[in-house]
């Protein structure tokens, strides 16, 4: 009669959940305080000449400057508050991953007792370093251990049964780790793609100006080129930051995925020549 290797021993993690309230939150809570920002902070009659929105602003008042811009600039605002709450976020999540401690020793340490059969102290350092790295690794000493008393299967369908944990472990840790990083992600380009319609928006604001009959309207001419190179900067810098943030958390992640594919593979191996003779 045919037996199938037991069940995994991981346990679904149910923060991602959380994970999606926290971001359908931030996002409306983002735009209402880029708005206030930009109704009583940017467009305070102080940042004028006059104490007047409707004139100039004040020499050297970025503010007023900014609030030059126009209605795409609380957008702009938006974006990059979400970079940043989000940026914020997924360093504190990702670095919970890791755990306690430095995971190149973490996994240094797990190895050494692993080429020494000692299993029960590399479960111990998993308890101690903890995060996601460490609860994978755990998951696959706990199923080599179940292993070692299992009668029904042979080496080879005990070392894939190792494996198979590990890899269900990970894919359960994963999409904790890259959680959010697709907002970030999409603000790459709708950052920039944002500040070009503003762009956009300033530029027919300044010609409607020029094909006013008679003299230009200077004003209303400086104001629509200043609308546009505004949500131009403000497109790019939140652009630039979102890609900054993604290269770096997607690094991240990376360095964890090895660090636990690297220990997986060492866990098996060591199964397979601790009981290549069974």
């Amino acid at each position: 009669m045919a037996t199938t290797p037991p069940k995994p021993t991981t346990v679904k993690n149910e923060s991602s959940g959380s994970s999606s309230i926290f971001a359908s939150l931030v996002i409306p809570i983002a735009f209402i305080v880029a708005l206030l920002i930009y109704i009583f902070v940017l467009g305070d009659p102080s940042h004028y000449k006059g104490g007047d929105p409707a004139n100039e602003p004040a020499n050297g008042d970025y503010f007023g400057v900014v609030h030059k811009g126009g209605p795409i600039v609380p957008v702009l605002m938006t974006f990059l508050l979400c970079v940043i709450i989000f940026s914020i976020e997924r360093f504190v999540v990702i670095g919970r991953a890791a755990g306690s401690g430095n995971v190149d020793a973490f996994i240094k340490k797990v190895q050494s007792y692993l080429n020494a059969g000692n299993i029960e102290a590399a479960s111990a350092e998993c308890d101690k370093q903890k995060g996601s790295v460490a609860n994978v690794i755990k998951s696959g000493l706990k199923k080599y251990r179940e292993m070692e008393v299992e009668p029904n299967l042979d080496v080879e369908q005990k070392c894939l049964a190792i494996q198979k944990d590990i890899e269900e472990a990970t894919a359960l840790e994963m999409p904790m780790l890259e959680q959010n990083l697709t907002i970030i992600a999409t603000l790459v380009s709708i950052g920039t793609l944002t500040g070009l319609l503003g762009t956009v928006t300033g530029m027919i604001k300044a010609f409607a100006a020029l094909a006013t009959s008679g003299a230009p309207n200077q004003a209303a001419l400086a104001t629509g080129i200043s609308e546009a190179l505004i949500n131009t900067a403000l497109g790019i810098f939140t652009s630039t930051l979102a890609v900054i943030a993604y290269n770096f958390f997607t690094s991240k992640i990376d360095t964890l995925t090895y660090a636990i594919d690297e220990t997986g593979f060492s866990i098996v191996q060591t199964y397979a020549a601790s009981h290549k003779n069974n």
